[in-house]
């Protein structure tokens, strides 16, 4: 079969590559990202260190006990407290913060009135537990911080006052009591019921229960409920837990228990929107009633079954039993949508439609709330410093925004990648070089997925694509499109080196961004104005080179050509399927690659009690791709290592001279895939 239609198979193509090619002296970056990286102050974009004590504003009016003194032990003396040198972060950071503040020592617990003997009693036990094994309670995380912490106070309580729990206690449970305002679950952080007349030993134990809950909550708050890998392997983000010390230590001496908190949610405005919306979602008439069933592929019996992520939360709204992580839409699960259908006068089939999903989710508020929870876990995995200038991409909405000291200075459309296995990944890296004129060469999962089949049966299909094929020494094949108009990558790629090699970059297929779907690209985001783009960020990071749209187009050619960034600029790609809008109005997006619906099956499975506990990626995503190769069997090849015809005898005819000139005329060249 000749005359594919290998034009559409080239538009759906957005992966970028980037590869060395000759380079323009006066514009060049470096010939690796390594020589690169050396000659650009690249900027911290991690998560800034978590928030300390000096951060929460100590008390006046003695409400809570100061941390107690030592007191004389003849066995043992308690080890001195050392100075904390953790960054500060601001207790109410705006969206895009400063550059953190230099490091402050933590002060050194409060002197305070001798113990009581039923407190001596309970420090005894807390000294005897922690210097042994104290696993049962403290997780393994924590323990180090916890023992430095306890050992500081020569072992004093910080929840338990006389045998009972104290004033900063029942603060600290009439706090997480209200969680579910940031769509956390109270049940999640329980806090211990203290018995009158309990013993050290059972005191010691609630006391480190108290301290087990609330770095529980720290750590939720901070990075998430739900680890990011849990979700899908292709999300990666830098987490940094807050330390069990700072948590600890940030109540010893306030007042304002929930303020000390509330300062490891996120900071940004945008998750605040969000927290405001759940609250009017659920002062709404008819709160939420059962987990939310996303959008997806019509689900129904056949000969082969049909497995979907949606299966259990069907279950679990429908009644019908069966294992949590069993996603088989069975016949008796296609009775029971049935059922539902007749009594809602629906078609019925027993296939679960977009109409069937609609009257099983009920009014329109009550999925509202489930998706603004969904996105507020989201933003916790985002750094808390977003950076004085940084780039915001939103993939359920296609739109990228580049922000600066805090305010929106450019908006545009992208194209972003296909459901699947060409999801675009979330991510957030820095923005390092932007190349003029790239070089599109073609990953090896590409060649081997589409391009080898369509040689197959068309051996003339790279010519008229306009591309060139190279034989690497190893025998494995290279196929790449030159610089040029007709260039998969359009005139411009914008690169953020990161393990799953994806980029922005132009595209020659306009007219994708006429369309309100636009997930088409293998992953790397299509720019709708590039030359604008690069306009701004370089108004940015090289303010005095003076580049504009207009010397951009002037650089267009055949020639790479690398303008390094002066000041690098983080990108975040994001899944924001719910965001408020400008006009404070709460914004929906369909959630096209399936991670809200991942993590409503989750939080109602099993796995749900091991969410936070990452997991090794099981997608195979940033992993070196196999060399692509011509099978064995195909016409004139003899092997993949070299003899016969080879390739090019397969492609052209005639004998390897004809590969040696080809070779010859486009020779290796630095090899970086992207997808």
């Amino acid at each position: 079969m000749r005359g594919l239609r290998f034009g559409i198979l080239l538009a759906g193509t957005a992966v970028a590559a980037v590869l060395a090619a000759p380079r323009t002296p006066v514009f060049a970056a470096a010939d690796s990202d390594k020589a690169v990286e050396s000659l650009v102050p690249v900027p911290d974009t991690s998560l800034v260190p978590p928030p300390t004590a000096s951060d929460v504003k100590p008390g006046t009016t003695g409400t809570i006990p100061a941390a107690p003194a030592a007191q004389p032990n003849p066995a043992s003396a308690a080890p001195a407290a050392q100075p904390n040198t953790t960054t500060a972060t601001p207790a109410e950071p705006s969206t895009t913060t400063t550059a953190p503040a230099a490091p402050a020592p933590q002060p050194a617990a409060a002197a305070a009135p001798a113990l009581s003997p039923a407190d001596q009693q309970v420090a005894d036990k807390l000294r005897e537990v922690l210097t042994g094994k104290a696993d049962r309670i403290i997780d393994h995380k924590n323990k180090a911080g916890v023992d430095a912490f306890y050992a500081a106070r020569n072992y004093a309580p910080l929840f338990i006052d006389d045998g009972n729990a104290d004033a900063r206690a029942k603060a600290i449970a009439a706090f997480l009591a209200k969680v579910d305002a940031d769509g956390l679950d109270p049940a999640d952080y329980p806090v211990p019921e203290i018995k009158a007349g309990a013993d050290a030993t059972a005191l010691a134990d609630a006391e480190l229960k108290y301290a087990e809950t609330v770095l529980t909550y720290a750590r939720h708050a901070q990075i998430g409920r739900v680890h990011y890998s849990r979700i899908s392997g292709d999300i990666s983000y830098n987490l940094v837990a807050p330390e069990a010390g700072d948590v600890l230590g940030g109540l010893v001496d306030t007042n304002d228990v929930a303020g000390a908190l509330e300062r490891f949610e996120p900071p940004h405005a945008g998750y605040k929107a969000l927290k405001a919306k759940l609250a009017e979602v659920r002062a709404a008439k008819g709160a939420p009633s059962g987990p939310h069933i996303g959008p997806g592929p019509v689900l129904k019996v056949a000969k082969m079954p049909m497995q979907d992520s949606r299966v259990p939360l069907l279950r679990e709204r429908l009644g019908v039993a069966g294992e949590a992580d069993d996603t088989t839409y069975t016949r008796t699960l296609a009775e029971a949508v049935k059922a539902f259908q007749e009594s809602h006068k629906l078609a019925a089939t027993g296939q679960l439609n977009a109409a069937t999903i609609e009257a099983i989710n009920g009014p329109r508020h009550d999925r509202d709330a489930d998706i603004i929870i969904a996105n507020m876990e989201r933003w916790r995995w985002l750094p808390r410093d977003l950076g004085r200038s940084y780039v915001m991409v939103n993939i359920p909405d296609y739109t990228l925004r580049v922000v600066h000291d805090g305010v929106q200075v450019w908006k545009t459309k992208i194209v972003s990648g296909g459901p699947g296995q060409h999801a675009t990944p979330l991510l957030t890296e820095t923005m390092k070089y932007i190349t003029v004129n790239p070089t599109w060469n073609v990953p090896p999962s590409i060649i081997n997925n589409e391009y080898l089949p369509a040689l197959a049966q068309d051996p003339t299909v790279l010519d008229r694509m306009g591309l060139k094929l190279e034989r690497n020494p190893d025998g494995s094949v290279h196929i790449f499109q030159p610089p040029g108009e007709r260039n998969a990558l359009g005139r411009i790629r914008f690169n953020f080196p990161n393990k799953f090699l994806v980029y922005q970059h132009d595209t020659p297929d306009k007219y994708l961004f006429s369309r309100a779907v636009r997930d088409y690209s293998h992953g790397c985001m299509r720019v709708e104005n590039p030359d604008k783009y690069a306009e701004v960020l370089l108004s940015i990071s090289n303010p005095k080179d003076g580049y504009t749209v207009d010397r951009i187009h002037h650089m267009y050619g055949t020639g790479e050509v690398d303008i390094h960034m002066t000041t690098p600029i983080p990108v975040h790609i994001t899944y924001q399927t719910a965001y408020v809008d400008d006009a404070g109005k709460l914004v929906i997006r369909d959630d096209i690659y399936g991670r809200d619906a991942r993590y409503f099956a989750l939080m109602k499975s099993d796995e749900r009690k091991v969410a936070d506990i990452p997991t090794e990626s099981r997608d195979g995503f940033g992993t070196v791709a196999r060399p692509a190769r011509l099978p064995d069997n195909y016409p004139g090849y003899a092997n993949n290592s070299g003899g016969g015809n080879g390739l090019f005898g397969w492609l052209f005819g005639g004998p390897n001279q004809g590969s040696n000139e080809r070779a010859a005329a486009y020779p290796p060249r630095r090899q970086t895939w992207s997808r």
